[in-house]
């Protein structure tokens, strides 16, 4: 992958892995040209079985926005930031990065559920 860019220059993804929390969901919107997405897609897609076998992980979803442009985002869950940061942090994971198209940018983010009453839960 040719770029990763934080969602929040401030605080960037190797800043948040350091913080336990838990659960914690992470936020990844990926862009890239519309001849890699093709590429793009086998490689997410090697990735997520990666992630699926890694201790933690609770599930994922890639959604793809509505329009020409390939933008991706990937909404992943995982019982906590230490388990997260194993399978980031991971060689083998690591590794993998040199395989996405050189188009695709991502920027990856962790959050956690806030509750707000009658509205969300905990």
């Amino acid at each position: 992958m040719s770029l990763l860019r934080p969602l929040d220059p401030a605080f960037p993804i190797d800043r948040q892995i350091g913080i336990d929390a838990s659960p914690v969901v992470l936020v990844n919107v990926f862009t890239v040209d519309k001849a890699d997405e093709q590429s793009f897609l086998k490689v997410w897609e090697d990735d997520a079985a990666f992630m699926k076998r890694q201790p933690g992980f609770i599930s994922t979803q890639l959604h793809r926005a509505i329009g020409e442009n390939p933008t991706y985002l990937n909404y992943a869950v995982w019982e906590t930031t230490a388990h997260f940061r194993a399978a980031f942090t991971n060689p083998e994971f690591l590794a993998k990065l040199s395989s996405y198209p050189a188009s695709a940018v991502a920027a990856p983010h962790l959050f956690q559920k806030v509750a707000v009453p009658g509205i969300c839960v905990p």
